[in-house]
């Protein structure tokens, strides 16, 4: 049968005949009813709508086709490693391994909300229900080792993540009831229950790993063996802990793809690690790498009276993305239980004094928005709930105050002196309704005495400047903070262990928010160690409003969903909203250059080139 269906597909497209009579005829060869909605095999799929590219571009957007190739970009990243395997909980991954050397299915086109292009598959196929998704791989696709890319190499890719990946692999990937190759270069995916339409994108980002050169029984285990894969780039020099250099493979299979035009321009990337902030900042000022992405106002304010920074030497860009603006937040861990009381998060909301903060620290630069959306239609915050949502929330309604179903509810304004006592008197009036009582100048548990006190984890010179500020807000309530500055790996472990009390974090959102929210903070990921459900939410509210937005057919149902969990998230108080980020700053040396055009998600150094000056000194 499968050999029938070849030569008829190779006989249909010699005349020329459109995709959908060959699904008509292979329905036919199949003996399948040609009734109903018929899946489409395509160039590209997205989550809403149409792609916006058609199946014969020459290049995405945002990247410069006719970009020079050679030089060497170097990254000076904070903090170390321990692993060259991004696809596991286990140790300290180099992340960009994900990128430059491990490719999947589809690429995701940056200017578009969700929206994949086919990379190692030439093509998908799915239903109007996306009750399944077939995928047919590039016959030129190939590993850095020549070997071809086959659909056994994606079924054991699946499998392998299914059960030893990361949380989100695991749970991702355990939604497909059936997954089979119909021939070397095809695979299909039966997603029947899942009710997830975002599923068949999800599969079209899963990594390609070789099954000829993957050991399952050490997968799970941190490794410096370099990483066999299909990328452009291919490991070719570690040394533990400080750095890793990728090379790229002269022959790369997909150099001549449409979707790669004008990216991976660099014959060598290089990514240094720092240990400590002050010093990446100082190694950044001497040149030893080539761009920093600057997260502190204060230091982009003043920090970049430097000599090359004044000659020109090095440039300053504000990039303004089109996505969601990413929001700082100070984490509520609910499941110590001084933060499980909601009426707990919600006084201590009221003590931290954001005016004073961005007076005196951000230079007026930031707003403040609750929820998780900020700048973006899908925000809740400031909007009235339409009638979508107030059915979907309408099960949970005791649980979400009126205010923020109208879209009333507003941060609290403090007057900027530290001292506003309008707040107070609310924050202490809501923590005696959860059981706290001043004793002197001591906030105790009416119950049992103990004083009400926690410790903040912080890792940056702006978080402890934060996390000092707000003691000392605190402090006026009774309340102890004490503030404990670790080295950023300490950090990272102790968050993905869910060892602290409280923590500064952000959630970076896209356009198109699905499976990702489960694993920030659906309630199947609070216990489960190394998700992003740092708060430890168990909300049945934010549970079904995330499967509301997986089951959504069109954009507007889909932003009634996203909205809804929105405000399910803001009715929680897991968080206390710090700033909102509206731009990206962008620190390079001008041998450094990039494109024009910049995507809707922002910088891309992907799309960087060298302009064939002296490269930067080699690491020390």
């Amino acid at each position: 049968m499968f050999m029938f269906q070849r030569l008829l597909e190779g006989a249909l497209e010699r005349f020329g005949v459109r995709l959908c009579v060959l699904g008509f005829a292979l329905a036919l060869a199949a003996g399948i009813p040609a009734s109903g909605a018929r899946a489409e095999e395509a160039h590209a799929i997205a989550m809403h709508g149409k792609p916006a590219l058609p199946a014969d571009f020459t290049h995405m957007p945002y990247s410069n086709p006719d970009a020079p190739k050679g030089g060497r970009l170097v990254w000076g990243i904070l903090g170390t490693f321990d692993s060259l395997n991004p696809f596991i909980v286990k140790g300290l991954a180099v992340q960009p391994i994900r990128n430059y050397v491990v490719e999947s299915l589809l690429a995701r086109g940056q200017d578009e909300p969700f929206t994949l292009y086919g990379l190692l598959a030439r093509t998908v196929e799915t239903d109007d229900e996306r009750s399944h998704v077939t995928f047919r791989l590039d016959p030129r696709a190939r590993f850095s080792d020549g070997k071809p890319v086959t659909a056994e190499d994606v079924l054991f890719s699946w499998q392998l993540l299914r059960d030893h990946g990361r949380p989100n692999h695991r749970q991702y990937y355990a939604k497909v009831a059936k997954a089979e190759a119909s021939d070397p270069l095809t695979v299909r995916f039966d997603l029947t229950g899942a009710n997830d339409r975002e599923l068949p994108l999800i599969l079209g980002l899963m990594p390609i790993l070789p099954k000829h050169a993957v050991d399952v029984a050490t997968f799970e285990e941190t490794t410096l063996t370099a990483p066999l894969a299909s990328g452009p780039y291919r490991v070719t020099a570690v040394k533990a802990g400080a750095s890793v250099t990728l090379t790229r493979n002269p022959d790369y299979w997909g150099r001549d793809l449409a979707i790669n035009r004008g990216l991976y321009n660099f014959d060598e990337v290089r990514l240094d690690y720092f240990r400590e902030a002050n010093g990446q900042f100082e190694a950044f000022k001497r040149g030893l790498y080539d761009f920093r992405v600057e997260h502190e106002p204060l230091r982009w304010h003043e920090g970049y009276d430097f000599p090359a920074a004044r000659s020109g030497e090095v440039i300053r860009d504000t990039v303004k993305p089109g996505v969601p603006q990413p929001s700082e937040f100070l984490v509520f861990n609910t499941r110590r239980p001084i933060f499980a009381d909601v009426r707990v998060r919600r006084a201590l909301t009221l003590l931290f004094d954001f005016e004073l903060v961005n007076r005196n620290y951000f230079f007026g630069l930031y707003a403040r928005v609750a929820g998780y959306f900020a700048g973006s239609d899908l925000s809740a915050y400031g909007r009235s709930a339409d009638a979508r949502e107030r059915e979907l929330l309408k099960p949970f309604a005791a649980q979400i105050p009126p205010d923020i179903m109208d879209g009333s509810y507003r941060l609290p304004v403090t007057d900027g002196s530290g001292r506003d006592r309008t707040t107070l008197r609310a924050a202490l009036k809501l923590l005696s309704d959860a059981g706290y009582d001043l004793d002197g100048t001591v906030l105790r548990n009416r119950k049992t005495k103990a004083p009400f006190t926690f410790e903040m984890l912080v890792t940056t010179r702006d978080q402890e400047r934060i996390a000092l500020a707000f003691q000392r807000d605190l402090k006026r309530a009774g309340i102890e903070v004490s503030v404990r500055a670790v080295d950023p790996v300490q950090f990272d472990q102790r968050r993905l262990a869910y060892e602290f009390d409280m923590i500064q974090n952000r959630w970076d959102q896209s356009l198109s928010p699905g499976n990702e929210q489960s694993f920030y903070w659906g309630s199947a990921a609070a216990d489960n160690p190394g998700t992003r459900n740092y708060m430890g939410a168990k909300d049945p509210a934010v549970d079904a409003m995330i499967g509301a937005l997986l089951e959504a057919r069109d954009h507007t149902a889909f932003v009634s969903s996203v909205r809804a969990l929105d405000r399910a998230l803001i009715a929680g108080f897991y968080t206390i909203p710090l700033f909102n980020v509206s731009e990206q700053w962008i620190a390079r040396w001008n041998r450094i250059e990039r494109p024009k055009a910049t995507a809707l998600s922002g910088y891309l150094p992907e799309t960087w080139w060298s302009k064939g000056q002296p490269q930067a000194p080699q690491a020390k």
